[in-house]
């Protein structure tokens, strides 16, 4: 188990693709990888495994029946920030006014990660509703600095950087309008980007055409970050600016 926690995604991906590794093993090892280390550091406090191993299920029932090419992803298990919504998984925003609320549907970058081939297995801890260049809030508490529990992550997608640092995860999403995936990423030792507005569709949003903040991924190498990038881009005809 340990050794697919090792892997790049681009290496587990590989995997995946050669069928050499099930979705459901990298679950599990990511699950275990989340058991040994979470309670020191507070990055990944919602687990929705069973989702994760029933999606597991039928990515691998459906390739096995009509023998299609493997998604981009290919079944990778990912982090997705607790500001985005997704269907049937506590999503709270970091707010207590949100801290029991279950969404029916996902939103606009989960469906496309899903669709090429990602898994969520867990929500990364942000600020509540992403404000503030530090992780934490009422709901969940204090995500640490892996490298030293004393120290800040960052934020506001220090939960996303902290499971990537510690190996909880391959692949995190994160948000970004003032350095939101970056201080994290820098402070952490891991990949963030911020990319154009526009490369990676958002929503539902009351604010459509704002062009200030973008969603983004976030890795342990650049080329992850780069196929995450991949997972995440393109145009949705809820969202105005999509390119």
């Amino acid at each position: 188990m340990n050794d697919l926690i090792g892997l790049t995604a681009r290496a587990a991906v590989d995997l995946l693709r050669r069928g050499e590794v099930s979705p459901l093993e990298l679950i599990d090892a990511a699950v275990q990888r989340i058991e040994a280390t979470d309670g020191q550091v507070n990055a990944l406090p919602t687990l929705c495994t069973d989702r994760a191993r029933e999606h597991a299920s039928r990515i691998m029932a459906t390739a096995t029946a009509q023998d299609e090419k493997p998604s981009l992803l290919a079944g990778l298990p990912i982090a997705v920030k607790d500001l985005n919504d997704v269907a049937g998984v506590r999503t709270t925003y970091g707010s207590p006014i949100f801290a029991d609320h279950v969404p029916d549907r996902s939103d606009i970058l989960v469906e496309t990660l899903e669709t090429n081939g990602a898994i969520v297995l867990a929500k990364a801890n942000a600020p509540e509703f992403g404000h503030g260049a530090n992780t934490f809030n009422e709901v969940f508490g204090k995500t640490r600095n892996p490298w030293n529990t004393a120290m800040t992550c960052g934020g506001s997608s220090g939960g996303s950087a902290v499971a990537l640092a510690t190996g909880q995860v391959w692949l995190a999403t994160g948000s970004d309008l003032g350095c939101s995936v970056r201080t994290p990423a820098a402070f952490c030792s891991i990949v963030g980007l911020r990319p154009s507005p526009g490369r990676v569709a958002r929503g539902p949003t009351r604010v459509p055409y704002d062009n200030l903040w973008v969603q983004g991924p976030m890795a342990r190498t650049v080329a992850d970050t780069a196929l995450m990038l991949d997972a995440m881009a393109g145009a949705h005809s809820a969202d105005p600016l999509s390119l």
